[in-house]
Parts: structure tokens; sequence; C-alpha cells
């Protein structure tokens, strides 16, 4: 027996848990989200609305763990925006989760791995801008992704092309470009500025790094990574005024 609450959300179809997840979402509430999502999953298995939540959820909750915890979350994520875009190809969200928690995946692979997640990466960031050119965390995983190529010397690439296989071409600039658009389609979220910030420092600019972080640590926490990278922030600007 499914009982009338039961019988009435399946008649409604996944959009009431669907509200009810994102309700808990929002209030970084992860595991009440994950119940809520995967509620429906027996009676909408290829509902496109629901998997793409439940990367995005998996991926916001891995990413807080810490010591390697994490990667079950990130696995579960791309089994989920994975079948989303099996379900639906065009589903910009999708392909943005998916290119989020293969970024996360090659944080711990070995090199070979991190040049496959990273070129698989590149081209699901690329179909979500094809998809839609002002989604903005695609721009911010674009700049992000950017900003740790400029970190890659030449000697670098040349060895992993030979040994490994070619890393997409890119670099501070790149970021840079994509994380001010990223910005100009958001400003209030803290990650977009907060990389920005990093981009500055780590192309030793440090007044331009400094005026980002500033900016980053005035945003509100919207997801639970924000309440380390807040740390991150107030971390690097101290840095910055003991060097001065």
């Amino acid at each position: 027996m499914i009982g009338v609450l039961g019988f009435l959300l399946l008649m409604l179809g996944p959009a009431a848990n669907v509200s009810l997840g994102d309700a808990a979402f929002l209030q970084i509430d992860y595991a009440t989200a994950i119940a809520a999502y995967e509620e429906q999953l027996p009676p909408f298995p290829n509902d496109a609305e629901l998997l793409w939540r439940l990367a995005r959820v998996y991926v916001c909750t891995g990413e807080v763990k810490e010591n390697g915890e994490g990667e079950p979350y990130f696995k579960k994520a791309e089994q989920f925006a994975r079948h989303c875009i099996r379900v639906d190809s065009t589903k910009v969200e999708g392909h943005t989760w998916l290119a989020a928690t293969l970024g996360y995946l090659a944080l711990h692979a070995g090199v070979k791995e991190q040049v496959r997640f990273t070129g698989e990466m590149h081209e699901e960031i690329k179909r979500s801008l094809a998809l839609d050119p002002n989604n903005d965390a695609a721009c911010s995983m674009l700049g992000s992704m950017y900003r740790a190529l400029g970190n890659v010397s030449w000697v670098q690439r040349q060895l992993a092309a030979i040994f490994v296989g070619s890393i997409p071409q890119g670099g501070f600039e790149e970021g840079e470009t994509a994380l001010k658009k990223a910005i100009a389609l958001a400003p209030d979220v803290m990650r977009h500025h907060y990389e920005l910030g990093v981009l500055y420092l780590d192309c030793g600019k440090k007044e331009e790094g400094r005026a980002a972080l500033v900016r980053a640590a005035t945003l509100p926490i919207r997801v639970a990574i924000d309440r380390p990278r807040f740390e991150k922030i107030k971390a690097l600007l101290e840095m910055l005024n003991d060097s001065q």
C-alpha cells in the first residue's frame, strides 16, 4: 500500500518530489534532497529532470567530503548524469553536471585517467555551452579548467601527448575570459569570483586577485562547498596582507 500521499505524488508525477527536493537543496540539506528525488525514481526512472538533479546533489555532497570519501558520490553523480544524457541529449544540465563530476574524478585519478577525464570534461562543457551559451556554471568550470591548464608547462604537455594523450589547449587568458563571462551572467555566485581571484594569483596579478577575492567574500553561502571556500578566501587574503 502506497498510502494517500504516495498515490497523490504518483498521480502528480515527478514534479511534486522535485519541488520537495529543490527546497531541501536550497537549504543545503542534501540528504533530504536525495531522498525526495530518489523516491520518485522507481515510477519515473527516465525522467531527465530528476536525473540531472540527482547528479547535482551527489556532486554537491561529494565535494565537501574529505580524504577521498567523496569518490562514491561522484561516481553516483556520473551515473545519473550519463543516464540523463541518454534519456535527453539536449538537457543542458545533464552535460553540465557530468562535466562537474568528471572534474572531481580527475583529481584523484592517475595521470592517464586525468587526461581522459579532462578531455571528456572539456567536451561536455562545450556541449553545455552549445545548448545554452549563458550557462554560468559551464562558463565557470571552463575558466577553472583553463586556469589548471595555465599551470601546465609546455614540456608537460609534450610528455602527456607522447605517453598518455593530448591535453586541451588554453590557459590563463582563456580562463579569465570564461570566468568574467560567468560573473557577468551570475554576479552573486561566490565560486566565479573566487576562481577568478585564484587565477590572477596563479599568473602573478596580486592586486586583481585581491579585488576578486574581496568581492567573493561578500557573497552568500549557496552550496555546501561555499563554506570551506569562504575559509580559503580568508586565508588567501591574510596571506596577501602578510606579504605586503
